[in-house]
């Protein structure tokens, strides 16, 4: 055994068990996504050679080297988490994002209210999860095609697609997060460039959304819910300032940067992601506050619930990056520059297929993000080396994960049971408008790191 584990293709086989650990953990026997992955990870482990580096008994060092990088990643990501988690609920609960949407949908009016749920889409999925954006639109979107008697589907896609562009591109929510994390990219730039390069798959999932409302047409088999219309909510500067401001805070050294401006230390502290998201979480709960009218008491029974939701998440996105780690330590960096020694694929594509193919295969965005990162930082590292940004590569990870939305994705239940749409009908119309974002996503990465490296 221990020379079929010192061969330079074995790391190979352990990445390939590895995969099949995890979705066969999560999709065939439904173990929890945090007990699938921390298994998987001490697996990995367990068949690896001997970790570079480190002494004594190979068996416990497999046991306890993923305990060591699950704290490591959660460390590094746990209070930005859950910290979004208290945003978003504040901004449901005090009709902030309510208002959000509201204005965006008199501003655009009747006849662009396809635009207005794009926008309202793509803005809300970055401080809050997918799931909760879309229930949060739904009403709007039957509000809509009630009032104009047709569009149901164009509305359902405009919203739905580019809040799955944002939620698997754009930070903090915990995929793109951890990305940025586990790669060592800095989140400004993650967040700046996810946001621009997000734009064009966004305006894309539109048309397609347009080519394919009319073909299909699916009447509206849900019952019309009742919309706040927000007239006694918070004022559209209280609304946003919970997104803008972090995403300025740290945003700002970044910028300052590309600028060769010398970054002085108090925007470097403001620009922490930690103190950032503190800040618009004091925005948010604030405003929630000020709305409801609100005790100490009730306010700190009404954070807990989204610390709870964000518990969940961090102890899955910290083992998916416990994962990756392993299978970093099992020598597939090498590996894969040794076989691709006399042929080059490019590694922004070779991102995109790894996260596709493990999104579709699994389901969740954020386990295949957080997978796929572990692997392409094996190859690649912190990306000195690269021709290009390894932004990049991050993002084309996060493209990756929204491809082939099908059954064993939670999205998909979501977005078909909450518009009344059966299996085949958001395969035919969902599924397609987020395949086909994901590949111009992916398309236009690789042309940019042509010609707009960023080095």
């Amino acid at each position: 055994m221990d020379s079929l584990t010192q061969t330079p293709y074995w790391p190979f086989l352990v990445l390939l068990f590895g995969i099949i650990s995890v979705i066969l953990g999560i999709s065939k026997f439904r173990f929890h996504p945090f007990i699938a992955m921390m298994v998987s990870a001490v697996v990995v482990g367990l068949i690896s050679a001997p970790f570079e580096g480190m002494e004594g008994n190979h068996l416990i060092n497999a046991i306890e080297l993923p305990m060591v990088e699950f704290g490591s990643i959660t460390g590094k990501i746990a209070w930005v988490i859950a910290l979004a988690a208290i945003i978003g609920t504040a901004m449901m609960e005090s009709g902030a994002a309510v208002k959000i949407v509201n204005t965006l949908t008199s501003v655009f009016g009747e006849k662009n209210g396809a635009i207005a749920l794009l926008l309202s889409g793509f803005i809300l999925s970055i401080p809050v999860f997918f799931d909760t954006v879309f229930f949060l639109l739904i009403p709007v979107i039957i509000a809509y095609a009630s009032k104009t008697g047709k569009n149901y589907i164009l509305y359902i896609l405009a919203a739905g697609g580019a809040a799955a562009i944002a939620h698997s591109t754009i930070p903090p929510t915990p995929g793109p997060l951890v990305v940025a994390e586990v790669m060592n990219i800095d989140l400004g730039t993650t967040i700046l460039a996810g946001i621009g390069i997000g734009i064009l798959p966004a305006i894309v999932s539109y048309y397609v959304a347009h080519k394919i409302n009319s073909k299909i047409e699916i009447p509206i088999r849900v019952p019309h819910p009742e919309m706040n219309s927000g007239s006694n909510g918070p004022s559209l500067t209280a609304s946003v300032l919970p997104i803008v401001v972090p995403i300025v805070l740290i945003s700002l050294t970044s910028i300052l940067q590309v600028a060769n401006i010398r970054i002085p230390d108090w925007v470097s502290f403001l620009g922490n992601k930690n103190i950032a998201m503190s800040i618009g979480t004091v925005l948010a709960i604030t405003t929630w506050v000020q709305q409801k009218q609100m005790n100490k008491e009730e306010l700190w029974k009404g954070i807990g619930k989204p610390l709870e939701i964000a518990g969940i998440i961090i102890l899955i996105t910290g083992a998916g990056g416990a994962f990756g780690a392993m299978i970093k330590h099992s020598g597939i960096g090498d590996a894969i520059e040794m076989a691709t020694a006399g042929f080059h694929i490019h590694y922004v594509l070779l991102a995109w297929l790894i996260s596709a193919a493990i999104k579709t295969a699994q389901g969740s965005s954020t386990v295949a993000l957080i997978t796929t990162s572990g692997i392409m930082y094996a190859i690649v590292g912190n990306g000195a080396d690269l021709p290009y940004h390894p932004v990049y590569i991050l993002l084309s990870i996060g493209f990756g994960g929204i491809f082939v939305s099908w059954m064993n994705d939670s999205g998909f239940w979501v977005v078909a049971k909450m518009s009344g749409m059966s299996e085949k009908e958001a395969l035919k119309t969902f599924t397609v408008t987020l395949a086909i974002a994901s590949l111009v996503g992916v398309a236009e990465l690789i042309v940019l790191s042509y010609i707009l490296p960023l080095k």
